[in-house]
């Protein structure tokens, strides 16, 4: 095993949970309903459960001394690797349960793959997080259903946030070198098998919600798993790491 590489991938599957988990933590007390404002803070501390358990491996493998919290608190946006989907700004509802659908359902089938993992760390994380994500991917596409296929209104604004996140879905399938050595080294599954039961599920969603699926070929953003963020990335971490920023080494 490439301790480097493998290293590397746990931030990918770390940076992307927390950085979710930290967009959703945004909403708590700002939910349409009070089942809805608890249901979005249970999946963001979902979320952060995961990411502790990835970084916390990272730490491990890369043996610089480096715990969750360093991971969390003290790197800057280039050295996060977390996909563009995951940054963009809650916006209205709809905007914000689009991009939980798209991350759910590609998460749902990595996370499922991942338990087959030829490392078995990685295995049991991922064992031990699929009933969590299963959950989530059945909320979130309820909720996409419902709004799609609900008022006028509702499914306008949710046709407009399907095409608007559309372009930040395919960085998660890009996979660059990096991708395509866990995938020899059976540690990560393949990108094209998950974009095609991606596309499956997404589409029966959207024909039930009677949305319109854009193009599935059409242009995509990427450079996130890279180190090139938006400039959203920096707000969010401007707050996220503010305690440890001003007081180096606090704790509770």
């Amino acid at each position: 095993m490439d301790k480097h590489n493998t290293f590397e991938y746990l931030l990918r599957l770390g940076d992307n949970a927390l950085i979710l988990s930290q967009r959703l933590s945004q909403l708590c007390g700002k939910g349409p309903a009070m089942e809805e404002d608890m249901a979005l803070t249970n999946v963001a501390l979902d979320l952060l459960g995961q990411t502790r358990l990835w970084y916390s491996y990272a730490g491990e493998l890369e043996g610089a001394g480096r715990d969750e919290d360093a991971l969390a608190f003290r790197r800057d946006a280039h050295e996060f690797r977390n996909c563009l989907l995951l940054e963009q700004p809650n916006g209205n509802y709809a905007d914000t349960m689009v991009r939980q659908f798209y991350f759910d359902t590609w998460h749902y089938f990595l996370i499922e793959g991942l338990t087959r993992s030829s490392d078995a760390r990685i295995a049991a994380i991922a064992e031990k997080s699929l009933k969590e994500v299963s959950y989530h991917l059945r909320r979130s596409g309820d909720l996409i259903v419902r709004l799609g296929d609900g008022t006028e209104f509702s499914h306008a604004r949710t046709q407009t946030a399907v095409e608007a996140l559309w372009m930040y879905s395919g960085e998660m399938f890009a996979y660059d070198g990096l991708d395509q050595a866990m995938v020899a080294a059976g540690i990560a599954p393949d990108g094209a098998e998950l974009r095609s039961h991606w596309l499956a599920h997404v589409g029966s969603i959207f024909k039930e919600a009677t949305l319109t699926m854009p193009p599935a070929d059409a242009w995509m953003q990427s450079g996130g798993k890279q180190g090139r963020h938006s400039e959203h990335l920096g707000y969010v971490l401007a707050e996220m790491q503010f305690l440890q920023r001003a007081y180096p080494g606090a704790t509770w």
